[in-house]
């Protein structure tokens, strides 16, 4: 059994990690920010533990981390998107975007670091986008955050790799969650057509490639793209 926290884990994909890594026996911690309701559901449904922390605030995360103690596999899931022309964008919207979906994994990695280097060994999981591999237009600033977060994973792995800590990262496509909940069904119909899977991805789709990540003790520095093939 591992212990096994994840950011974001009260909705999508966050959630179905949150259920996969619980019905694998292992003792999860989930971070939400926001929505009780949401969160007492996952715990009721899966018996992890809820936590509330905003991961853009350092403090909070220290704090959270605290209460949880020894880590073995962090999943940094925690992040938030904005659509739209940048230059309708504000300043404070560019830095909350970069605040939740990259400082927030600066904060985590830092906060379990202790418990990773005392065993040295531990399992980094990031998650980024496929957007973040080929960039979309009216998300540039979330194209970023999500291309950050690929040069962050590929960094850390060589950072940390001679200490037992391995560092990889998921980047899904179209995944049907809230995130697309506001996109027209044409739209996501169209998307599904050009992948040549055939069809758009589920949460469980994206936890399934977390649960490999986590176990697959030789592969470090990888993003695992899941995304039906849409971006190759």
């Amino acid at each position: 059994m591992k212990t096994v926290v994840i950011t974001g884990g009260s909705r999508g994909i966050g959630a179905a990690a949150v259920e996969l890594f619980a019905a694998r026996g292992d003792q999860v911690y989930f971070l939400y920010e926001k929505n009780q309701e949401a969160a007492d559901t996952v715990a009721e449904k899966t018996g992890a533990i809820p936590i509330r922390c905003d991961v853009a605030d350092g403090q909070a995360v220290q704090a959270a981390f605290a209460q949880i103690g020894d880590v073995d596999v962090l999943i940094c899931n925690a992040g938030i998107c904005w659509y739209g022309l940048l230059s309708m964008m504000t300043e404070s919207d560019w830095d909350r975007l970069f605040a939740v979906n990259v400082k927030g994994i600066y904060h985590c990695v830092n906060a379990a670091m202790p418990a990773f280097l005392k065993k040295q060994q531990g399992c980094v999981i990031t998650v980024s986008s496929m957007w973040g591999q080929a960039g979309a237009s009216c998300e540039a600033a979330y194209s970023a955050t999500k291309g950050a977060v690929i040069g962050l994973t590929k960094a850390l792995a060589k950072e940390l790799g001679p200490s037992g800590i391995r560092v990889n990262c998921v980047a899904p496509g179209v995944i049907l969650t809230d995130m697309c909940a506001n996109v027209d069904p044409e739209i996501l119909a169209q998307m599904a057509e050009e992948a040549p899977v055939g069809r758009n991805g589920t949460a469980m789709d994206v936890a399934k490639a977390m649960a490999y990540l986590a176990d697959a003790e030789f592969v470090t520095g990888h993003v695992l793209s899941v995304n039906g093939g849409y971006v190759i």
